[in-house]
């Protein structure tokens, strides 16, 4: 396996409210191509934190962050968007869909902002490729608004697979949901790891976490390995 992602050492302080609070002390994470890992921890522990590092939206303090053997810790901004683009993909608890878009024009959103040289018919098939693959393909003209929130979730996962990948991202994406709908996002998730995919799950639901290849806790700062019963 290829080590897609590999964190060592990484410090975060959180500054701007009285004094600064290191909330991330020494990070050590690696991440191979079709792993899945699951991270937990109590609220404030730095979990979001630690995902908006790896995505690029903020940089560490201390340590070293090597995606694919490059190392970015200290990468420019130009940069890291174009990083975001092309290798990463994100899913959050909120959907962020657009609601005067309908889900295809939403999925192909994604396309246009990394890969606007996709001829139109190509993008098309690529959007609808990506919707079929979560089961949506059916809902593809109707806007968010006529979408239920599972629904809603799988076209924003959709949108977040379909330029391929190297890392998905996921910050509580089954929050929202209930139990049965979070199940089959889930389940979405999961499947990116089989074709190659390294996927991050942040969450608070242990059930959604024993799914995962392996189970994180981020406990004063760093990441404990957790204990498979």
């Amino acid at each position: 396996m290829t080590a897609l992602l590999e964190l060592s050492g990484i410090a975060k302080v959180l500054t701007g409210q009285g004094q600064p609070r290191p909330i991330l002390t020494g990070v050590d994470l690696t991440v191979h191509t079709g792993q899945s890992v699951a991270i937990l921890g109590r609220s404030g522990s730095g979990k979001s934190t630690l995902l908006s590092l790896i995505g690029l939206f903020d940089r560490p303090d201390g340590g070293r962050y090597l995606l694919a053997g490059e190392d970015i810790t200290t990468v420019s901004e130009r940069r890291a968007a174009r990083l975001r683009s092309e290798r990463f993909g994100f899913v959050f608890q909120r959907f962020f869909l657009l609601k005067h878009l309908t889900a295809a024009q939403n999925v192909a959103m994604a396309l246009v902002n990394g890969q606007g040289w996709l001829p139109r018919r190509s993008r098309r098939a690529t959007v609808m490729a990506a919707l079929d693959q979560m089961g949506i393909a059916h809902l593809a003209k109707h806007k968010p608004t006529r979408l239920s929130g599972g629904e809603q979730q799988r076209v924003a996962i959709a949108r977040a697979l379909v330029r391929r990948p190297q890392v998905l991202l996921a910050d509580e994406p089954t929050g929202a949901l209930d139990t049965e709908t979070g199940s089959l996002v889930i389940d979405a998730l999961h499947a990116a790891t089989e074709r190659g995919c390294g996927l991050v799950l942040v969450t608070h639901d242990q059930a959604h976490a024993a799914r995962m290849g392996r189970v994180l806790r981020l406990v004063d700062g760093a990441l404990v390995q957790e204990v498979r019963r």
